[in-house]
């Protein structure tokens, strides 16, 4: 069973959000993924809003296995307020009612198992995301969000500080390997083209790399398997040199960037939700390390290059900090500190 979300970072996140809480207070939403890191942590703030704000907000929620969603998460999915449903996004029916606001939060890309099924990630992100925008448009939702990724600009030029909206790269075609950029891709043209033709107004969140309580520990993201590591005592192993540069957003403040997303006027609208507070693996695992307060060593599978530039994987977030007045709220320190706490009591 899942504990519950630091009640301070869901007071946090609803301190700068009012505007949402206002504008869907008595909505119905539709969410996808809900049992997973995004969508749980949204999930847990509207009833958290509904508590503390009397917002009667009521959700659909969509998870892939309702027993194992029950069991993982049950004061979520036995809220009087969520409506579970559970089945494939790609032919899910949903229940005969109006729906005001879609989030559409479900991905793949934590699930080591499936991304290595590499045309199911790319038809569950393109397929998935047609599908579940008529169910949207038939059920009169008058906005929609898609969490999508950075993946969608492909491997970022090792001398460019940060990625921007306007950065019109893209994941190579003939890389297979690149399935889940690819179909964020084709998702994104998706929502556009529905926006372009309907009275739906879509936001298209481009999510970099995150941290926070229930981040997967056991998955493909490194900063949790530093933190899996360290709390288990173990030595922390880089696999590669350590010398890529990364950035993380804490999840309370992605939440922040998310819920002022869906309050913007444009009626299209694509944002890099993400950090720019930038750190080389090598010096993630020594930070892991530190606010951890373990002794494990740090072993790297390979030695660096000093010739060969770094990759990177970093957000310009320009485009947030003045179409919506956002910022890094929490810096990687903390949110570690954060991350790192609530697993230690989770796993208690």
């Amino acid at each position: 069973m899942s504990k519950r979300l630091p009640e301070d970072d869901l007071d946090f996140v609803l301190s700068l959000t009012s505007d949402f809480w206002t504008q869907f207070r008595g909505a119905r939403i539709f969410l996808t993924g809900a049992s997973g890191f995004i969508g749980s942590w949204l999930l847990e703030l509207i009833l958290h809003a509904n508590k503390t704000l009397g917002c009667d907000i009521h959700v659909t929620a969509l998870s892939r296995d309702r027993l194992r969603a029950q069991q993982l998460l049950p004061h979520l999915f036995n809220d009087d307020a969520v409506q579970l449903v559970a089945g494939d996004m790609t032919t899910l029916s949903l229940p005969d009612s109006p729906i005001d606001l879609c989030i559409h939060a479900a991905a793949d890309v934590a699930d080591a198992s499936k991304t290595a099924e590499h045309r199911r990630v790319f038809e569950s992100a393109m397929l998935g995301t047609m599908h579940v925008l008529d169910l949207a448009e038939r059920a009169g939702a008058r906005r929609f969000l898609l969490t999508s990724s950075g993946a969608v600009y492909g491997l970022q030029p090792p001398a460019m500080r940060g990625m921007s909206e306007s950065y019109a790269g893209a994941p190579d075609t003939l890389d297979v390997l690149s399935a889940y950029g690819q179909g964020k891709r084709a998702a994104e043209w998706l929502v556009a083209e529905r926006s372009n033709r309907g009275n739906m107004r879509v936001g298209i969140a481009r999510i970099f790399a995150l941290i926070g309580p229930r981040l997967p520990l056991d998955g493909r993201f490194a900063v949790g398997n530093f933190i899996r590591d360290a709390l288990e005592g173990r030595q922390i192993t880089i696999h590669g040199d350590g010398t890529p540069i990364r950035s993380y957003l804490y999840i309370a403040d992605v939440c922040v960037w998310l819920l002022r997303m869906m309050t913007h006027n444009a009626a299209s609208f694509a944002c890099n939700v993400g950090s720019e507070e930038q750190v080389s693996i090598n010096e993630l695992a020594e930070l892991v390390r530190e606010v951890s307060g373990s002794v494990p060593k740090i072993a790297r599978q390979r030695t660096s290059n000093s010739s060969v530039l770094a990759h990177r994987y970093v957000p310009d977030t320009n485009l947030a900090r003045r179409e919506l007045d956002l910022k890094i709220f929490t810096p990687l320190r903390l949110a570690l500190s954060k991350t790192i706490n609530w697993h230690r009591m989770h796993n208690a």
